[in-house]
């Protein structure tokens, strides 16, 4: 194997010191990024490198390092704890959500209780009884329900009662009117 011509070997040297120069400043890039905890995706961080995108995708490690950075929640600028994410306003939104849900039913639950209460109210300011009153007069009118049940299967037996005896007079008043040996 032969040596390198100079001329291919200068260009060899100063394709490795672009690429070195270029992964310093994707490396500067995300360091920046994760202090003011702004955007970390591949495309702004190769937008603030100054780089393509295609370098990015050629240099897994630096990828990797994109995406792990990403993964992770943004922090507040100048570093003083975790910036809010997407993920961490979706939960929060789901979590209200939930809460306002459940307030609504017991909301329902008491408008429902209030309305007894006051209708309770209105019945003894009116006088005409609560509803105590109203659960006796209804069952004293299933009581009377079932008495008038009651007699009218009395009457309808005693109407067939009635109807058997007149049947039966007749027959003997029949029977009477034929045979004249029986009168007095």
């Amino acid at each position: 194997m032969t040596a390198p011509e100079p001329s291919v070997q200068a260009m060899a040297e100063g394709r490795r010191a672009d690429t070195g120069r270029r992964r310093q400043r994707v490396q500067a890039a995300l360091a920046a990024a994760a202090k003011e905890g702004t955007e970390t995706s591949v495309t702004a961080i190769a937008r603030r490198a100054g780089v393509d995108r295609t370098f990015l995708y050629r240099h897994r490690d630096l990828l990797g390092q994109v995406h792990a950075q990403a993964a992770e929640p943004p922090t507040i600028p100048g570093g003083r704890g975790p910036m809010v994410s997407r993920a961490s306003l979706q939960a929060d939104l789901l979590a209200a959500d939930a809460r306002s849900a459940h307030l609504a039913v017991q909301v329902r639950s008491l408008e429902a209780r209030l309305g007894e209460v006051l209708g309770e109210q209105v019945w003894r300011e009116v006088g005409i009884g609560g509803p105590d009153d109203t659960e006796q007069l209804k069952g004293k009118i299933t009581t009377l329900e079932q008495q008038v049940v009651d007699l009218e299967l009395k009457l309808q037996d005693q109407g067939d009662e009635l109807k058997a005896a007149r049947t039966t007079n007749r027959e003997l008043m029949a029977q009477l009117n034929r045979d004249p040996t029986r009168r007095h």
